[in-house]
C-alpha cells in the first residue's frame, strides 16, 4: 500500500486541514512514536481482565453498579458535600473522551468539535448537573491514562469506549453498563486471515492499557500483541504493513472500517466487553447519580436516540443493556 493511502487519526487529519490545533479545553497528542516503530508487549501479562470468574466482591462480572437512592434532585439543587454540588459550584463537568475512536468519540473536520456516541452518552449527566449542554469540558485522555485520570481527579468521569470489569473495579468504580461490545479482529480484505486463531505468531495490534492487549497476550492462538497508544494507530500500522492484524472491541472496528474501504472485520467475538462510564472510587454518590440519569434515558428514548444517531447505520437496531446493581 502506497503512503498516500495512509489514513492518520483523525486529529491529526484536522490539524493538517486547519492548520493548527487550538481546541479549548483539548489535549493535543500527536502521533507517537509506537505507531512508527511498534513494540512488542511482554511475553507475559496479567490474567485477562474479561475473566469469566469473578471474584465474590465483583457481581454480574462486573457489570453490577450501586442503585439510585431516592428521586434525582433537580438540576442544581445538591447537598452539600456531594460531589454534584462540588461540579455544580466549578461551574463544569469534565469528561475524559477519545478524539480519534470513530463514532465514539472523535474530532469532526468540519467543526473541529469532539462529537459521538460515548460523549452524547456522558453529556446527559452534564444536563442532568447543569440544565443544559454548555457546562461540559471535554478533555482528550489516551487509554492508558483513564485510571490515573480519575485516580487523580483531572476528569470527573470517564466516557471512552470502557469495559467495566472486575480488575478495574479494584481501582474505579464504574456506571451501569450503557453498551455491550466484543473483541474480534480486523485484517486487510487481501488478506489470507479468518480468524484470530489463523494468526499465531503473527503480529496484532491493540491499544496499551486495554483489555485487548491483555486478552492477546493470554490468547491460545498466541499471536505477537503490539501496543500503541490509540487503536487509531494501529490502523496506520495495519496499513503500513507493520502489523497483521487489528484486535479491539467490535464496536471501535467498525469505527477504523468505516475510515478504510479496504480493510474488514473477520472470526465471532471471543471476549464480553460491557462499556460503562469510569467514575473514582471517592465518590459513590456521583455513581448513583450516574446511574440514576442512565436509567432514564433507558425509560426515555434517550439511549435509543443517541444509538441512532451514531450506530444504527452500522448494525442491527439495538436496546439498552439492562441494568445490574450490587445494592
Amino acid at each position: 500500500m502506497t503512503r498516500s493511502r495512509v489514513l492518520l487519526p483523525l486529529a491529526l487529519v484536522v490539524c493538517g486541514l486547519l492548520g493548527a490545533c487550538s481546541l479549548p479545553s483539548l489535549v493535543q497528542p500527536t502521533l507517537p512514536a509506537s505507531a512508527a516503530t511498534p513494540t512488542s508487549s511482554p511475553a507475559t501479562a496479567p490474567a485477562p481482565a474479561s475473566s469469566s470468574t469473578p471474584p465474590p466482591s465483583c457481581p454480574d462480572n462486573g457489570r453490577a453498579s450501586l442503585r439510585p437512592q431516592g428521586s434525582q434532585p433537580a438540576p442544581g439543587s445538591f447537598a452539600a458535600g456531594t460531589f454534584m454540588k462540588t461540579i455544580y459550584d466549578r461551574g463544569r463537568l469534565v469528561i475524559g473522551v477519545s478524539q480519534d475512536t470513530w463514532l465514539f468519540g472523535y474530532v469532526d473536520p468540519s467543526t473541529n468539535q469532539l462529537q459521538g456516541f460515548d460523549i452524547d452518552i456522558a453529556r446527559e449527566v452534564g444536563k442532568a448537573i447543569f440544565g443544559d449542554y454548555n457546562h461540559v469540558e471535554l478533555k482528550v485522555t489516551q487509554v492508558a491514562n483513564r485510571i490515573p485520570a480519575l485516580k487523580n481527579g483531572s476528569v470527573d468521569l470517564v466516557a471512552w469506549a470502557f469495559t467495566a470489569n472486575c480488575a478495574r473495579w479494584q481501582q474505579i468504580d464504574f456506571s451501569t453498563v450503557y453498551y455491550d461490545s466484543g473483541q474480534t479482529v480486523m485484517v486487510a480484505k487481501n488478506s489470507p486471515y479468518h480468524s484470530l486463531h489463523d494468526l499465531t505468531g503473527k503480529r496484532v495490534c491493540a491499544a496499551t492499557g486495554s483489555t485487548s492487549i491483555e486478552n492477546l497476550a493470554n490468547s491460545p492462538a498466541k499471536p505477537v500483541p503490539v501496543g500503541v497508544p490509540d487503536q487509531s494507530d494501529c490502523l496506520v500500522l495495519l496499513q503500513r504493513g507493520k502489523v497483521d492484524a487489528i484486535s479491539t472491541d467490535e464496536a471501535l472496528l467498525l469505527g477504523l472500517a468505516a475510515q478504510d474501504p479496504s480493510v474488514h472485520i473477520v472470526g465471532d467475538r471471543f471476549t464480553e466487553e460491557p462499556y460503562a462510564l469510569g467514575i473514582s472510587q471517592a465518590h459513590p454518590e456521583f455513581v448513583r447519580f450516574v446511574n440514576a440519569v442512565l436509567d432514564r434515558m433507558r425509560a426515555d428514548g434517550t439511549w435509543a436516540g443517541i444509538y441512532n444517531k451514531w450506530l444504527g447505520k452500522y448494525g442491527p437496531s439495538a436496546s439498552p443493556p439492562p441494568a445490574s446493581y450490587r445494592d
